[in-house]
């Protein structure tokens, strides 16, 4: 729809139109040159010029030109499916078959009214279905999650989800998916019979154990309508394909709903990625084996190191650095103090100084001792410390102090620190963060020193370091420049609920500043030593030269051999000036690999080992949760239906009476720049203009 409007009276349209008449009755009115032609050819000529004349003086009113388009968009109906192992063990091949088609008719006859967008969630959500039941894992929640992420600020009509109810990671779907407020239509898939099974559920150990420790796993054992049966718990290592039995237990199953603790003790005795598996043997008439054993893997590490806090006196510092610390399994933290310490310092991997040396204390017997044994240190600088001594004490900073008050400083990201990576949230979450207290005065890096965060004082970005670090005569050091540190843990708490942050700065200065220099030229790495079925295996790979420089000019080639030797051969990509390698999903297993690449007339090799555990969360489960679906469908105004019923669903959202949004724009155009009118205008003046020629005059 079209609407003609002027930024000027209406009625000045009069003027417009009495302009274009006297312009014609002055032009042709008394004009005697063609009236002996034609007596109408001067009213003709008179025409043409009045309407070009009136035309034009109407576009100096400035016409508008006023549109409104209408589009219209149908309600979005989501059909989800959930492709879980689960959901296919309640499927014959003939009900597969006929649930397919219907679910495939389903969304036709749904296509007439609605716009209609296909899911498949289970251990991720995609859209299409392949209706393959392959997924491991099941996640209502996180399905639920992304639907609203994507469609809450769209015209979603309802959303329509097959699964059998049972969901074995995230959160309960019944809470997690409040924030929906569209009907939730459950298509109840499975049986909700407990069959009789006696089940495995879950296996409680550590991922990592150390050699010659021993370890406890705890096993929690089910059965449903067992009574009166047996089962033996055994306990197996995986050798190479082979099965060691290490413990055997009866179980006595005395009820139909019957639950059971089993905790067992294992010995570390091997170091490497070790594999155990924990079976039960099956009781008569149960309806499936699948769950009766798991396989665990366990990182058994030959050494772990020992980091030393000590302090000069209490501080909430050293609590929030030992929480953090102890995270990593591979460390082991002691909080001690300066004047009461007493044991060796050679049973240490690290040392970390807080406020030391201090006024009261120098610590020169310890410093000294840890510069002889080359123990990386880690000076954390307060309001104690003594800053003469300890910038004898260490070559990353000199700090002069101007006066004895102290500055509010927060961290800036150093831009050139290259001494290891941080994530794209560190850098923007650390601006933020509450100011530490650093000493007023100067603050000069050594030659030795590398900065990792600068000094901000209030809205200033100086050039004052924060925290330092490097190396010196092959002892490794950093220096923190203030205290305080308690009070960044306790704000990233209250920002995100967790410490990502602030575990991130501790975890990889501690790390960079404890390791041990290595010195091979040629490296392979992997970001975990025990991956999941459903997980790609990476590596990462670095070659250096004879300065040790960074190359990747030649290739690096690597084999990966299982458990039972088959070889999988493989060759690194190159990027940037490392390599990198995707080696994709791996059968469960053990596995070792040897890396090798030749380099300056100089074979180099590296090899280590990982293990693929399997996933079997979805045979855990053989009774579908109905009870589930009826309570969120419940909760959202939808419905459950069964399989058979599924033709319903049509009707049963026609009941719910869901519109389409109807949008309307309105457009605003200037007359002036219509391409039409300009061609009308040329076309009058022409045709005016050839009269004109045609008979004779100008």
């Amino acid at each position: 729809m079209n609407n003609l409007s002027f930024q000027y009276p209406t009625w000045y349209l009069i003027f417009c139109l009495l302009a274009g008449l006297a312009y014609a009755l002055i032009l042709y009115y008394r004009d005697s040159t063609f009236r002996e032609l034609s007596s109408r050819l001067n009213i003709l000529l008179g025409i043409l010029r009045f309407l070009t004349v009136s035309i034009l003086a109407a576009l100096l009113l400035s016409p508008l030109l006023k549109s409104a388009e209408i589009d219209t968009q149908k309600p979005l109906v989501i059909l989800a499916q959930d492709e879980s192992e689960s959901v296919l063990s309640g499927f014959s091949d003939a009900d597969r078959t006929s649930y397919q088609s219907q679910f495939q008719g389903l969304s036709a006859t749904l296509s007439d009214k609605f716009e209609v967008k296909q899911y498949a969630f289970g251990s991720s959500v995609r859209e299409d279905i392949p209706f393959s039941f392959e997924d491991k894992i099941t996640n209502i929640s996180d399905f639920l999650g992304d639907i609203y992420d994507l469609y809450t600020n769209q015209n979603l009509g309802a959303i329509v989800m097959a699964t059998d109810g049972i969901y074995n990671e995230g959160s309960n779907p019944i809470y997690s998916s409040s924030k929906l407020a569209v009907p939730i239509y459950t298509v109840a898939l499975g049986d909700t019979t407990p069959k009789r099974d006696i089940v495995l559920k879950r296996v409680f150990h550590n991922k990592i154990a150390y050699l010659g420790d021993k370890f406890s796993i705890q096993i929690d054992v089910a059965g449903q309508n067992a009574a009166g049966s047996n089962t033996t718990l055994n306990v197996y290592k995986v050798q190479n394909g082979n099965l060691r039995k290490l413990q055997e237990k009866v179980l006595s199953i005395d009820k139909n709903d019957y639950f059971h603790t089993e905790e067992l003790i294992l010995d570390a005795d091997q170091a490497g990625v070790q594999r155990y598996r924990i079976a039960l043997s099956p009781i008569p008439d149960e309806v499936t084996r699948g769950n009766n054993s798991k396989d665990i893997f366990i990182d058994v590490l030959d050494a772990r190191q020992k980091i030393l806090v000590l302090g000069n006196s209490p501080h909430p510092d050293l609590t929030a650095l030992k929480q953090q610390i102890t995270l990593n399994k591979n460390y082991q933290v002691e909080v001690a103090y300066a004047d009461n310490f007493t044991k060796q310092l050679a049973e240490y991997d690290l040392l970390i100084m807080h406020q030391l040396p201090s006024m009261s204390n120098d610590a020169r017997i310890i410093l000294d001792e840890a510069k002889n044994r080359k123990i990386p240190v880690f000076f954390i600088v307060g309001s104690q410390t003594n800053l003469t001594v300890l910038n004898r004490a260490q070559s990353m900073v000199t700090i002069r102090r101007s006066a004895p008050t102290a500055n509010e400083v927060q961290g800036r990201l150093a831009p050139n620190f290259n001494l290891f990576t941080t994530s794209e949230d560190f850098a923007r979450e650390l601006s933020v963060f509450p100011p530490l207290t650093a000493p007023f005065g100067d603050f000069d890096v050594e030659a030795d020193g590398q900065v990792f965060l600068y000094q901000r004082i209030g809205r200033i970005d100086t050039r004052f370091p924060l925290l330092v670090m490097g190396e010196s005569d092959g002892q490794r050091q950093g220096v923190l420049c203030a205290e305080g540190i308690w009070k960044w843990r306790l704000f990233d708490y209250l920002q995100h609920q967790n410490h990502e942050i602030f575990n991130e700065l501790i975890g990889k200065s501690v790390q960079y500043i404890s390791v041990k220099e290595d010195k091979r030229r040629f490296r392979v790495s992997l970001n975990k030593n025990i991956f999941n079925e459903n997980e790609q295996v990476l590596f990462d790979a670095e070659l250096y030269n004879s300065s040790y420089e960074l190359i990747n000019e030649p290739d690096v080639s690597m084999v990966i051999t299982d458990g039972i030797g088959k070889e999988f051969n493989f060759v690194f990509n190159k990027t940037g000036r490392a390599y990198s390698l995707n080696a994709g999903f791996l059968p469960v297993g053990n596995y070792n690999y040897k890396a090798n690449v030749f380099s300056n007339g100089e074979n180099l090799s590296f090899s280590g080992q990982f293990s693929v555990e399997p996933i079997q969360l979805e045979v855990y489960e053989t009774a579908a949760d109905h009870g589930l679906l009826r309570l969120l469908s419940e909760k959202f105004g939808g419905q459950m239906v069964y399989p058979a019923q599924l033709s319903s669903v049509n009707d049963l959202l026609e009941q719910q009476n869901i519109k389409p949004i109807i949008y309307e724009t309105s457009k605003t155009r200037s007359v002036i720049n219509l391409k039409w009118i300009f061609f009308l205008l040329l076309g009058l003046l022409s045709a005016e203009w050839i009269l004109r020629r045609y008979y004779g005059a100008y």
